[in-house]
């Protein structure tokens, strides 16, 4: 008996014929088996039976060696190679088998078998029907019209197949393959032919998966690998299509066509490269000019041009040029509307050009498609801060200078306005007292944003000099009188009092 879940337990609920190599019993005089060859067939059942498969190989392998008339030993490599899933080697010996014992129904049924999933249906039906003439046993004699109606039924599939792929019905023939491939789902042509079906309905992604199925099923398959390789390029998958092609040269290194195909991969590849890493190191403007050279070393593939644009927008936004980041963004989403990496770069811009409506209704959409993403919801928190906050006190606005603005420009622009606020320039009272609010909101601009820490604090968001927005209160420390900056000294560079300078 065998063990329900031993090796051959398994294989028999696959390959119902199989179960029988266990059991075989034979004559030494028939097999001409000696005494080692023997040894070699018991340890090999018994490693088989443990599920040892690699150990029983190597003593089928003996066996053979041993007698290679012995059909039994032929009969039980093929089991372990099936078991292995190495179809490909077990029907040599299978067919061995069948011509040193004819009337071996099991091995021919087995055959038949294999023989139907390769797709060669006239030889499966060949070997189902001579099952049918030797006096088959009833289980085997009822498998074998089994296996032949489905063959039949197989024929007359490829059949529709073929001419609905003819009159150009393409969808009809994959329906029809579908079925096919059920049963015959080592039909190398076949994965092929349907993959030609995916590519005419536009569904590339599913051809490459039956074609990478052909290129293992059939050897030396350079067509596959180069049609799979031109695929993945014009998915814009440029490393894919690389080491696709790469695996069509390692089979011939003169195909006219995948050498040619893959100067123009091995290119691009080298220059989206070379931009990420120039990314990498924060040379936006350098990365921008390599995008723009993929564009031109590859203008008819649509989604290198989509691709391209889509980092030089994001060169753009981290380089701090907003307006051309905003220009380029909306590009690709024009493109791609739900491009979520355009609209989070196109957001950072808007934030910089302080249209804050704008980001906030760009991160919102991105959050949409992408909710888990960290660095979306902190710019969408972000934004609706600097929203709220701009309905305040504004010290970019109030100084006049850009949110991206450098630490000289914010000192060169205090320096003005204080000089052109100072209340000592107005004699009319109500004119000083315009001047005193206005000089002190300029004070008060120049201390945040000259000061790293409160420039971050306020460019998050909060204002470092607003009472309700630091906790535990403490007031606004520019909330006083004009006589308190009396003697403030606009072009120092130490502590706020100096000396005291009047204007005539």
């Amino acid at each position: 008996m065998v063990a329900p879940g031993s090796v051959t337990s398994r294989l028999g609920s696959v390959f119902p014929f199989l179960l029988v190599l266990v059991d075989l019993q034979y004559e030494g005089a028939e097999c001409g088996v000696n005494a080692d060859v023997e040894k070699h067939l018991e340890l090999g059942k018994k490693l088989l039976a443990a599920g040892q498969l690699a150990d029983a190989l190597s003593q089928f392998h003996a066996a053979v060696d041993g007698d290679p008339d012995n059909y039994i030993a032929y009969y039980r490599r093929a089991t372990v190679f099936l078991a292995m899933g190495k179809s490909k080697a077990a029907l040599p010996d299978l067919t061995k088998v069948i011509e040193l014992k004819m009337d071996f129904t099991a091995a021919r049924l087995q055959r038949g078998h294999l023989l139907l999933k390769q797709g060669k249906l006239d030889e499966a039906e060949d070997d189902f029907k001579k099952v049918l003439k030797s006096n088959p046993s009833e289980n085997e004699e009822k498998e074998a019209q089994l296996q032949l109606v489905k063959s039949d039924e197989m024929q007359r599939l490829r059949s529709q197949a073929l001419d609905a792929f003819e009159s150009s019905d393409h969808i009809a023939a994959i329906t029809f393959l579908d079925k096919i491939l059920e049963v015959c789902v080592w039909d190398a042509e076949l994965r092929e032919l349907r993959a030609e079906c995916f590519i005419k309905e536009g569904e590339p992604r599913k051809a490459i998966s039956d074609l990478k199925a052909a290129s293992k099923l059939k050897s030396d398959n350079t067509e596959a690998f180069y049609k799979i390789s031109t695929l993945y390029y014009q998915l814009g998958d440029h490393e894919l299509s690389l080491s696709e092609v790469r695996e069509c040269l390692k089979l011939d290194q003169d195909h006219k066509r995948c050498f040619a195909h893959y100067k123009q991969v091995k290119k691009l590849n080298k220059l989206i490269e070379s931009a990420e890493e120039l990314i990498r190191d924060g040379r936006y403007t350098d990365a921008t000019s390599k995008y723009e050279s993929v564009m031109k070393t590859e203008p008819s593939v649509s989604e290198y041009t989509i691709r391209s644009k889509e980092r030089i927008c994001h060169c753009f936004s981290k380089d701090e040029q907003p307006v051309e980041a905003i220009r380029v963004c909306s590009e690709v989403l024009q493109m791609e509307p739900d491009n979520v990496n355009a609209l989070k770069d196109r957001a950072e811009a808007y934030l910089i050009e302080e249209m804050y409506d704008e980001a906030i209704q760009d991160y919102e959409t991105a959050q949409e498609h992408n909710e888990n993403d960290q660095q979306i919801r902190e710019g969408l928190e972000k934004a609706q801060r600097l929203l709220k906050q701009s309905q305040k006190r504004d010290y970019y606005k109030i100084l006049g200078v850009k949110r991206n603005a450098k630490k000289q420009e914010i000192i060169k622009a205090y320096r003005k306005l204080a000089l052109q606020w100072h209340p000592d320039n107005f004699q009319n009272e109500e004119e000083k007292k315009k001047a005193e609010k206005k000089f002190i909101d300029i004070a008060a601009a120049k201390e945040v944003l000259s000061d790293p820490e409160m420039r971050k604090k306020f460019d998050d968001g909060e204002d470092p000099l607003d009472a309700e927005s630091q906790q535990g209160g403490g007031g606004n420390p520019f909330h006083r009188s004009w006589n308190s900056w009396q003697g403030f000294n606009p072009f120092s560079s130490g502590g706020p009092f100096r000396f005291k300078f009047h204007f005539n």
